[in-house]
């Protein structure tokens, strides 16, 4: 997920409280005016006393040559690098993407400048810090860089079987954003294979639609989360965040509001893509749904050998959620 800081120095109270309208994760201010700021709302503040300490926790970087792009590099990479390009070249920015691979923000003027950062050589940098006083450039500013998301790569998997299970303990996760038909989450038992399980975005002639809805499977199974990591589902909680996925492979970010464990009949489904098997215990019920590679949704208690739907395969091995490199066989 991209950051947007806004630059508030010298310090206006109309563009703080803009900042946090806008949804700026944090914003520069002049020492000793956080705790001003935090009255406003909740909002990491970039001062002396702040939640983000230059120096500490961030460097300010001036980039006018190659020296000052070898200063940015050797900033330890658990460091947030702020850069302020003093001619506006693009090439020391590309170096420093190779360089640092992460914790890189440029200070732009505009959204323009905003949006070109975030998609610089595909990746774009980690976020921006916004320096402007005019409010409007900070919203349109906000709506670029919350609209940037991590695109995911689905697969189309072939049911194999389904076994209908006992009970088992579910998760449904109740999320603070509304789903569109072909939207739901990425779940799976193991790191290597998901599904992608439709929201409750359908109505039925028995229940009423609830969109911000994923029934997404049993608790000990995994879903996949911004970022590339994955949580159990019996870990997640209020305001931890998700990853929404739709069936063209466009995420964004959602936020937890509420995660209702239930005991429920289960069902195991399980699939084939690329060689690889996809499977996942889910609740055993017709509203429950997985998603067709045109978008359809199709519920698991109709599915049968041969049928297509969305999947996503990932390299196993993982490591407190982190991918990492190893011999890892889950069945």
């Amino acid at each position: 997920m991209k950051k947007l800081w806004v630059n508030v120095v010298p310090y206006k109270k109309e563009i703080a409280i803009a900042a946090l309208e806008s949804g700026a994760e944090a914003v520069v201010l002049p020492d000793g005016k956080s705790e001003t700021v935090r009255q406003f709302g909740k909002i990491k503040t970039v001062e002396k006393n702040g939640d983000i300490k230059p120096g500490v926790d961030v460097e300010f970087v001036d980039i006018a040559g190659k020296a000052d792009e070898d200063k940015a590099a050797a900033v330890p990479s658990d460091k947030i690098v702020v850069l302020h390009m003093l001619d506006w070249t693009i090439i020391p920015i590309e170096n420093l993407l190779a360089r640092r691979q992460k914790n890189i923000i440029v200070q732009v003027e505009n959204s323009e400048q905003a949006k070109l950062m975030v998609e610089i050589l595909e990746k774009g940098v980690d976020g921006v810090v916004l320096n402007t006083t005019d409010v409007n450039e900070i919203k349109k500013t906000a709506e670029i860089i919350h609209g940037v998301s991590e695109k995911v790569a689905l697969t189309t998997a072939t049911i194999t079987a389904t076994k209908q299970l006992g009970m088992g303990d579910r998760a449904c996760l109740d999320t603070c954003t509304q789903m569109a038909v072909g939207e739901g989450m990425l779940v799976g038992n193991t790191a290597a294979g998901f599904f992608l399980v439709h929201s409750e975005s359908i109505d039925n002639p028995y229940v009423a639609s609830r969109p911000f809805r994923v029934n997404a499977g049993a608790v000990h199974a995994y879903t996949l989360t911004p970022g590339g990591k994955t949580k159990y589902l019996a870990d997640l909680k209020a305001g931890d965040e998700v990853m929404l996925v739709d069936f063209k492979g466009t995420s964004q970010t959602a936020y937890l509001g509420r995660n209702k464990i239930e005991k429920r009949p289960m069902i195991l489904v399980e699939a084939e893509s690329e060689g690889q098997p996809i499977t996942l215990v889910m609740q055993n019920a017709e509203t429950i749904r997985l998603v067709s590679p045109d978008g359809k949704p199709i519920s698991i208690t109709s599915l049968k050998p041969g049928d297509k739907v969305l999947g996503h395969i990932e390299k196993a091995g993982r490591h407190f959620g982190m991918q990492v490199d190893e011999t890892l066989i889950e069945r």
